[in-house]
């Protein structure tokens, strides 16, 4: 995958923001690696959809992710298993938060609270996130400890 590549994943709770971001990231020309959900379907159960996906990006450097949930809480402790994986969770608090998920604690993956955000919001926001690098320094030992 290239360096403009973002992974999906979502339960059913968050499958309608996933189309809407999916959208959005294909026509800003990235590469969507989707692990679903694929369908509405009310009695899926995120692990099934999360935990691949976050297993992929803790085996390849430099990957990005979003997923979804209803609040994202459940989904970023599903991912945040994962060696290398740092899931921060969001549902439209203080926009400062995007930022220093990945200044402070270069996240990886974006968890977002669909009963929270609207999708254009979620695609403002993600746009945001996309945008800010790692600010490294100090900041790179105390990832370092997460995987230690």
């Amino acid at each position: 995958m290239s360096n403009k590549a973002i992974v999906l994943a979502t339960d059913h709770a968050g499958f309608e923001l996933k189309e809407s971001v999916k959208k959005f990231l294909l026509e800003s020309n990235y590469e969507v690696k989707d692990f679903g959900a694929f369908t509405y379907e009310s009695t899926d159960d995120y692990p099934d959809f999360i935990n691949p996906a976050a297993k992929f990006i803790s085996e390849n450097d430099n990957i990005m992710g979003i997923i979804f949930g209803g609040s994202g809480q459940g989904e970023a402790m599903a991912a945040n298993r994962f060696k290398g994986v740092r899931a921060a969770v969001f549902y439209d608090g203080p926009d400062e938060i995007i930022d220093l998920s990945r200044l402070h604690n270069n996240a990886n993956i974006l968890s977002l609270g669909s009963r929270f955000i609207t999708s254009e919001r979620a695609i403002e926001l993600i746009k945001q996130w996309l945008s800010v690098e790692f600010e490294g320094g100090r900041h790179q030992e105390r990832i370092a400890k997460l995987d230690s």
